[in-house]
């Protein structure tokens, strides 16, 4: 008998992208339809699943012995699972701490713990290597993150962490500790206008970012970011999924955007 599930459902696309990086990919017998990394897992892998709900009777018909999800809001398809006979692993981790602990996690539950650590520490190398390139800025730039427009959501943990990392300081940190969206909410859009910040990050979760709406927010016009332009996009797959995307592409792009403000900001003076 096999010492390890060898038929994994992956609800969301960290446990895939996890996978893949282990060389494990082969467990791996469906997939959230959301996955965009790596590109292969779309063109290789059956997608079973959104965010919020699962075609049940389809993972079943998979025959899995274990489906890795993220976090209470996929608690209802855990749910349904379970009932049903299947091994559910829920993680809920929201943080810089909680990516690598979970990629540890994942490979000692399929059998690749050495493998995992080996990954986990390449990961934390690049976190390093971006931290010490940013303690070279002169300036650190005040920077505002939006991941919902209406109401005004800030960045969850991970997110707020990796800007500091990066080289930036949140605006809205105090709020990046609430592991629920309703914990972030900005509730009087003045804040941001009052905290002045230099950079504007933006990921609207589910649907694309509007820029040119931005300026046209009542009071903003005063705010830095919006005065200079300093207006960015970060594709939702590379900054709002607790994988190690975020550890890699997402803070690459936060960190190249903190160098070009940092880089105007100098030609201004």
């Amino acid at each position: 008998m096999e010492r390890f599930p060898t038929r994994i459902v992956c609800l969301t696309e960290e446990p895939t992208e996890v996978l893949y990086a282990l060389g494990q990919e082969h467990r791996i017998v469906g997939i959230s339809q959301f996955t965009v990394r790596p590109q292969q897992a779309r063109e290789d892998k059956p997608r079973v699943s959104a965010f919020t709900s699962a075609r049940i009777e389809k993972i079943m018909d998979l025959e899995p012995d274990l489906v890795v999800g993220f976090s209470d809001i996929q608690a209802d398809i855990a749910r349904q699972l379970i009932a049903a006979g299947v091994e559910v692993w829920i993680s809920n981790h929201r943080s810089v701490a909680g990516i690598l602990g979970y990629v540890r996690r994942l490979g000692g539950m399929v059998g690749a713990a050495n493998d995992a650590e080996a990954y986990a520490v390449s990961l934390e190398h690049h976190l390093e290597e971006i931290k010490h390139a940013a303690s070279k800025l002169l300036h650190r730039p005040r920077v505002y993150f939006e991941e919902w427009n209406d109401p005004l959501i800030t960045g969850i943990k991970w997110v707020s962490e990796l800007i500091a990392l990066a080289g930036g300081d949140d605006i809205f940190a105090e709020k990046a500790e609430s592991s629920l969206a309703t914990g972030r909410i900005v509730a009087d859009p003045r804040q941001v206008v009052d905290r002045k910040p230099d950079l504007m990050l933006a990921s609207w979760c589910g649907k694309k970012f509007l820029p040119d709406t931005v300026p046209g927010r009542s009071g903003w016009d005063a705010v830095p970011a919006v005065a200079t332009g300093q207006i960015h996009e970060i594709d939702s797959a590379i900054i709002l999924q607790p994988g190690p995307a975020a550890l890699t592409d997402g803070i690459d792009r936060i960190h190249q955007l903190i160098v070009d403000w940092s880089g105007q900001e100098r030609l201004a003076n």
